[in-house]
């Protein structure tokens, strides 16, 4: 005892001694007692942030952000519990000094000191403690201020940035109007000063408007940015006006237009103009000067092409370096056609990945001589540059592959063109022969989009179905300046015209009739046709999205070669004339989207149609005496159509010897059965809808319906769907699946409680399933073995291609696939609403999968 007491003088000892057994001074007796306190508190404190931290995640993961005040907390908790760790690293060696029942200690001094840290501990472990729950944890968190636009490395814009930046940013300016030829890169620039953006203003929009003009297009890409909750999208023009000028009267924004043709009424959208009052501004691209003035814009920027320095170093980047040190010459020859694209990036770089694969000098020589024979006919800046891209036209070898470049220009600027639609005309006008494949695919068609591709005459992109989200379609389009080289080679060449999107209302009169070979009047507002044109030459006519109700049968009659008509989304058309059999060349001929309620009996005088499109016309019920009228066809869509595959319509069908390629619908199972047992007809079906369909099982051939590519499966009640793959006429099939099957949406279904089915689509890219009251699991793990035990490992892990996966209003869903999922190395989208069973865990890891 007395070692206890040696370490301190004897008076202050005592007065110690005191305090620790009467006063303030008890740390050191209640140190054992508050450790003990201390660490259950702060296991209750941890306990309770982990529940807070869960309740977080989970309103996180539906993009909400988490309230400020948790934040504080848990922060605070993350501090206090760091500190408790430190204070009870010691806490053995200061239990330890400890003597006389606890009232003492062999250093007195340290271990009232270690005490009272830890009685602090306590009380602030206490008081965040006894803060109330949370009620909510998390809000819908502000858009971003800015979305960065995807770039490339860019040449000699540097100087125009910074132009364009001192005029946004002066406070005078409110409009800057960005003017040039195409192609000289304003996009570009306008994406440079977007990614600029950081917190000067509450929110940068960026909108493409293009020169079909939509009023609603735009309204549509400035709501999608706001993140505006309300369903908006089937609102009224002037209501999405009332919303963005609400949303926008009570910001700071920018708004970036890209590509103006005319003046856009800013009032109609619902844009507040901006004054220096509110600090707004708007920042647009055009090729007029004119659309400057008409848009009163305070400050005008015109882009020039490059210097030529600044051309030499983007061309260098185009062709790379390993072509350029190909040869000695090369480089010399290099720097004479980059001359010739008269520093205009888009010739540049068109020109530039042209050369990119040209190992032979020669050929570089040759293309010199190309460019300057071809740039001596086109007097003028723009012609000159017309003629640069016409080089990239020029290097097609095929006559044929030309003649379907430009027909790529008949539809309106912007469109995304669907690979097979496009190949289907091709074949139609004869550019390619009609061979298919066993799924009905078109190999040469193929090969000559891809070509057109890797000419950077055409871009590939995916468009969007419009059927449940269910993905997307492999599609094409033109960069508009290009189209502008198209129509104008077109014209001349093809003696094509092309008055798409134009918003016409009557079919104009400067229509030379008697010579054109190919007329392209879609996408306008025609309503009436009152000409009856001779058209000796004719081949191709698209009269499609217009607003025509009725057809005069003079019209088709002097029309003795058209071999393609698009009347396509006439949603109002009611009937075709009789005359239409007139057309006696006519092999392509598109209705869906109509209102066409039955197949005129002189549809037999179009012997030599080959491809019919009745998709979605909801009049259209019966599609009798076809098999004897058009013994020819090749193609028959009626996806959509309220046309049900039935005994009769079998036997119609069966008619069709030459039928490829077969879209349709089917409610009863017993018919589908039928299908499957006829194997050529099978093989021709491409896209199936089973709807209202009532079956305790269901039964899908793979080998019958090998070229299957989309299915749907709406408002059915099915048990069990089951897959066969044995075949009569086949033998030892090394993969008994759909390969060809992309893209399967599911709405409604009941009875069904897993979808394990799935498997036997291994290339299936985009899955929907929707409103399934019935579904606990996606793919069950018992089921899933079974199925690889007996078939190739390709088949075990399933969604190796899904690119979208999408899960609505699935009440029961619990799983997707066993745990852990696969690796997902294809997932670019992952949609999942109202499905309150799956664990978020799940929906974590699929998330994850979608962001890498």
């Amino acid at each position: 005892m007395g070692g206890c007491l040696s370490v301190l003088p004897w008076g202050q000892a005592v007065t110690q001694a005191c305090n620790s057994l009467f006063g303030d001074g008890n740390y050191i007796h209640m140190m054992k007692a508050n450790l003990e306190a201390l660490e259950a508190s702060m296991q209750t404190l941890r306990d309770r942030r982990d529940d807070l931290l869960t309740r977080v995640s989970i309103e996180e993961d539906k993009g909400l952000q988490r309230l400020a005040e948790v934040k504080r907390w848990l922060a605070r908790v993350e501090s206090i519990d760091s500190q408790v760790s430190d204070l009870l690293t010691t806490k053995p060696a200061e239990i330890n000094r400890l003597c006389l029942f606890g009232y003492f200690s062999e250093n007195c001094i340290s271990s009232y000191e270690y005490g009272k840290e830890v009685s602090k501990k306590l009380e602030k472990v206490k008081e965040l403690l006894s803060r109330e729950a949370f009620g909510e944890v998390a809000i819908k968190g502000r858009l971003p201020k800015v979305e960065q636009q995807p770039i490339q490395k860019t040449v000699g814009l540097d100087s125009m940035v910074g132009k364009a930046w001192d005029s946004i940013m002066k406070p005078e300016g409110r409009t800057l109007g960005i003017y040039g030829m195409g192609g000289v890169g304003k996009t570009t620039l306008l994406t440079r000063i977007n990614n600029k953006f950081k917190d000067e203003f509450d929110v940068v929009i960026w909108v493409v408007v293009s020169k079909d003009l939509q009023y609603d297009g735009i309204q549509d890409q400035i709501l999608r940015r706001l993140c505006v909750d309300k369903d908006w999208e089937k609102e009224t023009e002037k209501e999405k006006a009332s919303f963005i000028e609400n949303i926008l009267g009570r910001k700071k924004f920018v708004l970036l237009l890209d590509d103006l043709w005319s003046e856009v009424d800013l009032d109609k959208i619902g844009v507040p103009s901006p004054t220096q009052e509110n600090g707004s501004k708007i920042v647009f691209t055009t090729r007029s000067k004119e659309v400057c003035r008409d848009m009163r814009a305070d400050d005008e920027l015109k882009m020039d092409c490059l210097t030529r320095n600044e051309a030499w170093e983007l061309f260098q980047n185009a062709v790379g370096e390993v072509r350029l040190k190909g040869h000695p010459d090369i480089p010399t020859l290099a720097k004479q056609i980059c001359e010739k694209c008269y520093g205009l990036p888009l010739a540049l770089n068109v020109i530039g990945k042209a050369m990119s694969c040209k190992e032979d000098v020669h050929e570089w020589r040759d293309a010199i001589d190309v460019l300057k024979t071809s740039s001596d006919k086109f007097p003028g800046m723009e012609k000159k540059i017309l003629s640069i891209l016409k080089f990239s036209y020029d290097g097609l070898e095929d006559e044929k592959v030309k003649s379907c470049f430009l027909y790529c220009s008949l539809f309106p600027e912007d469109y995304e063109i669907t690979k097979e639609e496009l190949i289907e005309y091709w074949i139609s006008e004869g550019f390619i022969k009609g061979e298919r494949n066993e799924d009905g695919s078109n190999n040469k068609g193929h090969v000559i989009i891809g070509s057109l591709v890797r000419a950077h005459l055409l871009m590939e992109c995916e468009k969007e179905s419009t059927i449940f989200e269910s993905g997307f379609t492999r599609a094409v389009k033109m960069h508009d300046v290009l189209r502008e080289m198209a129509l104008w080679i077109g014209k001349e060449e093809e003696k094509q015209c092309v008055k798409s999107g134009v918003k016409l209302s009557f079919i104009p009169d400067d229509i030379n009739w008697s010579v054109s070979r190919r007329i392209s009047l879609r996408s306008n507002q025609i309503k009436k046709i009152s000409c009856s044109p001779k058209c000796p030459n004719l081949s191709t006519l698209f009269l499609g999205d217009n607003m025509l109700k009725v057809i005069p049968g003079e019209f088709f009659q002097f029309m003795p070669s058209l071999v393609v008509l698009d009347l396509s989304r006439n949603l109002i058309l009611l009937e075709l004339p009789e005359e239409i059999c007139s057309l006696i060349s006519l092999q392509y001929l598109n209705l869906s989207r109509t209102r066409i309620s039955s197949l005129p009996v002189v549809l037999k005088g179009l012997s030599k149609l080959i491809s019919l499109d009745l998709e979605y016309c909801p009049g259209l019920k019966s599609i009798d005496g076809i098999g004897t009228s058009l013994p020819t066809l090749q193609v028959l869509k009626l996806f959509g159509s309220h046309v049900d595959i039935d005994a009769r319509s079998i036997e119609e069908l069966q008619i069709l010897e030459h039928l490829k390629i077969f879209t349709g619908n089917v409610k009863d199972a017993l018919i589908l059965e039928s299908i499957q047992r006829m194997e050529r007809l099978a093989s021709c079906v491409q896209c199936l809808l089973i709807y209202k369909m009532s079956a305790e099982v269901v039964t899908l051939n793979t080998v019958a319906m090998g070229g299957l590519r989309e299915l749907y499966i709406n408002y059915s009640k099915i048990s069990e769907i089951k897959i066969d793959w044995k075949s009569k006429e086949k033998e030892d099939l090394p993969s008994p699946c759909f390969k060809h099957l992309s893209s399967i949406a599911i709405l409604a279904l009941k009875g069904s409680k897993e979808l394990s089915w799935l498997l036997f689509a291994p290339n299936l890219k985009h899955l929907h399933v929707e409103d399934s009251e019935s579904i606990e699991e996606i793919i069950n793990k018992e089921k899933g073995m079974s199925i690889s035990n007996v078939h190739p490992p390709d088949m075990m892990v399933p969604f190796q291609k899904l690119q979208l996966l999408s899960l609505k209003e699935l009440g029961k869903l619990k799983r997707i696939c066993s745990s852990p999922p696969p690796a997902l190395p294809s997932l670019k989208k992952f949609d999942v609403e109202l499905c309150p069973m799956l664990p978020k865990a799940a929906i974590r890891e699929f998330q994850r999968h979608e962001q890498e």
